[in-house]
């Protein structure tokens, strides 16, 4: 044999060796996986949807995957901050992102630049909740219910204000398609998150907000008064409470999708596993009571479908930004 063929084959044979072993690497990580505990990052504050929803679904991943499962508030810019997290993790299945759907279909539309694109830097997981608005306001206003408090507003043109977890996020755009629909006009306030909306709107600092469900308890205690809900269908918690719709905003449609994602290059195996096991999660009876209490419904399927719904979003809500020049920076 001569004796310059020798590095030919010792470059062969080193080559398949090295194929073989990433192939041994990728089963072995779909077979060890997880073998560490996995982290889930809220991109909102302690006590909004997206935190009530991922600490809902922790528990039962956690005995599911028999790991634990560390929920991290990262709170800011209407989700960016936490969602840029997420998308900067190593994509090794340990890292996932729990936020309302507004961060992929609404966020593009509304910031000129983003230090990350949430269509290619993460993948969609698993859809957890629909969650709907509720019109609520402070018991102090005059009117009762919505026709009233629509009235109430075209008399008081700028007077009242309204408060959402950020600007864009889908409480205000809720609140934007109420303005643009009734005809009125109020002040928009924005925070850090619905919590924080929800403590002034209690304590009397702005007058109403389109609440994610976290203020139903209050509602309840008659701490507020909720004057119609923002979805195509009647909220089966308040069956007697009318939609939007049927005030006369023919088509309002303010629901929205939250829902676990994981950086982009997470393991498709990986993936598989954890959409079939937060699906099993979102049956179990105590979880689904946990998301009805925020007026919200358990929204199982497929990662496909959740980018669908994604997409579909933001062709919605990217038309009403742009019609009300809507901008976040």
């Amino acid at each position: 044999m001569p004796h310059h063929a020798l590095p030919w084959r010792r470059r062969l044979l080193f080559t398949a060796a090295c194929a073989l072993l990433a192939c041994t690497h990728v089963q072995t990580h779909a077979d060890t996986w997880p073998s560490k505990p996995i982290k889930v990052i809220v991109n909102f504050p302690p006590g909004g949807a997206a935190d009530q929803i991922a600490r809902a679904v922790s528990q039962p991943l956690q005995e599911a995957l028999k790991q634990p499962v560390v929920i991290e508030n990262r709170a800011g810019a209407n989700g960016n901050v936490g969602g840029e997290a997420a998308a900067r993790a190593p994509a090794d299945g340990y890292t996932l992102l729990m936020s309302s759907g507004g961060m992929v279909s609404v966020n593009p539309h509304l910031y000129s630049r983003m230090s990350f694109d949430p269509a290619k830097d993460l993948v969609p997981v698993a859809a957890a909740a629909r969650v709907l608005v509720f019109l609520v306001a402070k018991p102090s206003l005059p009117p009762t219910n919505v026709r009233e408090f629509i009235s109430y507003l075209k008399a008081n043109p700028g007077k009242l204000s309204y408060g959402s977890p950020g600007s864009g996020s889908s409480p205000h755009l809720a609140g934007e398609m109420f303005k643009s629909q009734a005809g009125v006009f109020a002040l928009h306030v924005p925070y850090r998150g619905a919590a924080p909306a929800l403590q002034d709107l209690l304590a009397g600092q702005i007058d109403y907000a389109f609440d994610p469900g976290i203020g139903l308890q209050q509602v309840r205690a008659g701490k507020l008064r909720l004057l119609a809900v923002g979805s195509p269908h009647r909220s089966p918690l308040f069956p007697d409470v009318p939609t939007l719709d049927e005030a006369g905003l023919c088509g309002f449609d303010a629901d929205t999708v939250f829902g676990f994602y994981a950086p982009a290059g997470t393991p498709p195996e990986v993936v598989a596993q954890l959409n079939a096991q937060i699906n099993r999660a979102l049956v179990l009876p105590a979880v689904k009571d946990r998301i009805a209490a925020l007026g919200g419904d358990a929204v199982p399927g497929s990662p496909a479908e959740f980018q669908q719904r994604a997409a579909a979003d933001s062709q919605r809500f990217g038309a009403l930004i742009r019609d009300r020049k809507i901008i976040a920076d």
